[in-house]
């Protein structure tokens, strides 16, 4: 009997420690203090992370804190904001009302909204659903991009506005990463089912997964919870403020957490589109969503092959298909990764601009594939980064070098004051403020930038919100001598933070009121 007894507490003393030792084993030696170390490294206030592996969830943690000024340590429910990821949650709703008749992936856009345009007829009445979720569309990718800024103006303004927008490539001719589309993929479900697209996710997919705390609406925010917006501006990481992206949360306003999403990857794998017994999307659904359906264009060392899905990036790594998609919004930088034939499942979310999460993404991998090289992520992002950073700061430097010293505006800075109009992008004002011009964009306090004369007619916009790069705008004259109009440099998102004008599009706003001093 006592001998019994004691093989029963072996038995129990051994079974109480095996969640340690799996805990042990599904993640590098030392991995806690690995990423400790690597956001001290990198400046980055926190992260959180998720891993799921044959069904089960054995990682969700957070590291670091959710804000440098409160200092509150992260938790596996605190919420970050998933940026693009959003786009495969937008395509997976869609899949629902594929399974229910309600549309099909070729349907025509117009024959659900009516009333968008795009400034080509053919392409109007052509495009589809599918052209939309695979980035076909030929618009977006530098000032279509720019309309979800337009964070006072609702959705339906900003899919307005797109009638008035150049194709950047010819439409269905190649792929062209559109924030925009996936605003118009999302805003379809409301014209279907007569939900907001926040309504229909939550009753459809988050609700039915337990998803308890990922929301679409920065309303909607846990802020006792909730991650805080970092980035790096002079050399200092600081807080900015949190933007708000409604209007195109379908492209990119989900917040999840590491907890929520480790639901989602186990959606995602194993029998996808079910959930326990429940079947939320078919199989055959799921099978569509995660297959290539275009290339990307673009490669990097990890991938030099690379193609789109519905919402997804579709390559191979050791062999393995891998099914991703990162996001970058003000603040928060994510990575999403799963290796279906290997039930493999990680989410990597910090709250600055960095390349750490994909090396902590890529080292999870690593850990759980045979044979997978010996390969120092954070060291090959890291040195990668540096060096970019340098490129940018010598780009700078020479920019700055053609500043021509000595000059000054053609008019008195009063003359350039008036409001401006642009079809594409509405209105902004110009006005003068303690003696130097401002610009206000949008009626949005939050994009309201000085005017500091650079050189002749130009001026570098600085931007009050920290989050936003430095731009330039050249104004114009008319033929009768007054100021006729100004263009603007938008800088597509800064991945070097602060390190340079990034040469996009220019776009026309005509002056049609002048304003008095």
């Amino acid at each position: 009997m006592k001998r019994t007894l004691q093989s029963l507490l072996t038995l129990l003393f051994f079974l109480a420690w095996q969640p340690a030792i799996f805990a042990q084993e599904a993640v590098p030696e030392n991995f806690g203090q690995w990423v400790e170390d690597g956001l001290e490294e990198w400046g980055i206030p926190g992260i959180t992370v998720g891993l799921v592996k044959d069904g089960e969830v054995i990682l969700t943690q957070g590291y670091g804190i959710k804000k440098l000024s409160s200092g509150e340590a992260i938790d596996e429910h605190t919420q970050f904001g998933i940026a693009s990821v959003s786009k495969h949650m937008t395509a997976t709703a869609l899949g629902i009302l594929v399974d229910r008749g309600e549309i099909d992936w070729d349907d025509r856009v117009i024959d659900h909204v009516p009333w968008f345009q795009l400034s080509d007829a053919h392409a109007t009445g052509t495009v589809t659903i599918r052209d939309l979720l695979t980035h076909q569309v030929g618009v977006g990718r530098m000032l279509g991009n720019r309309l979800q800024f337009m964070t006072k103006r609702g959705t339906e303004e900003l899919l307005y506005r797109m009638r008035y927008h150049e194709f950047e490539q010819p439409f269905r001719s190649q792929y062209v990463y559109s924030n925009v589309m996936y605003t118009l993929a999302g805003h379809i479900i409301k014209e279907v089912t007569g939900l907001e697209f926040g309504e229909f996710l939550e009753e459809e997919l988050f609700g039915p997964l337990g998803m308890s705390r990922t929301v679409s609406s920065i309303n909607d925010l846990d802020e006792e919870n909730a991650a805080w917006p970092h980035q790096e501006i002079k050399g200092e990481v600081v807080e900015i403020p949190r933007r708000n992206w409604d209007n195109a949360a379908p492209a990119g306003g989900v917040n999840s957490t590491a907890a929520d999403m480790t639901r989602w990857m186990k959606f995602q794998l194993g029998t996808p589109g079910s959930y326990g017994d429940t079947e939320l999307v078919s199989a055959e659904t799921m099978q569509v969503i995660q297959t290539p359906k275009v290339s990307q264009n673009i490669g990097s060392v990890t991938a030099p092959q690379r193609s789109y899905g519905f919402g997804l990036s579709i390559t191979e790594y050791n062999g393995y298909r891998v099914l991703s998609h990162g996001g970058a919004t003000d603040g928060f930088n994510t990575v999403f990764m799963i290796l279906p034939e290997l039930e493999l499942g990680v989410i990597v979310i910090t709250n600055t601009f960095s390349s750490f999460q994909q090396a902590v993404a890529r080292t999870l991998i690593d850990h759980h594939i045979e044979s997978p090289g010996d390969t120092d992520w954070n060291n090959l992002y890291r040195q990668n980064y540096l060096a970019n950073y340098e490129r940018n700061m010598e780009r700078r430097e020479e920019f700055e070098a053609k500043r021509e010293s000595g000059t000054s505006p053609t008019k008195p800075l009063n003359d350039y004051a008036g409001v401006y109009e642009d079809q594409l992008y509405d209105n902004a004002e110009v006005f003068m403020e303690n003696g130097e011009l401002a610009i206000r964009f949008w009626d949005d306090e939050d994009l309201t930038a000085d005017l500091e004369h650079w050189h002749h007619d130009t001026f570098r916009v600085i931007w009050r919100n920290p989050a936003l790069r430095e731009d330039l705008l050249t104004f114009r004259l008319g033929f009768d001598g007054g100021v006729e109009s100004f263009d603007k440099r938008y800088a597509l998102r800064p991945a070097m933070l602060q390190v340079g004008t990034y040469p996009t599009n220019y776009y026309r706003i005509v002056n049609f009121e002048k304003t008095e001093q």
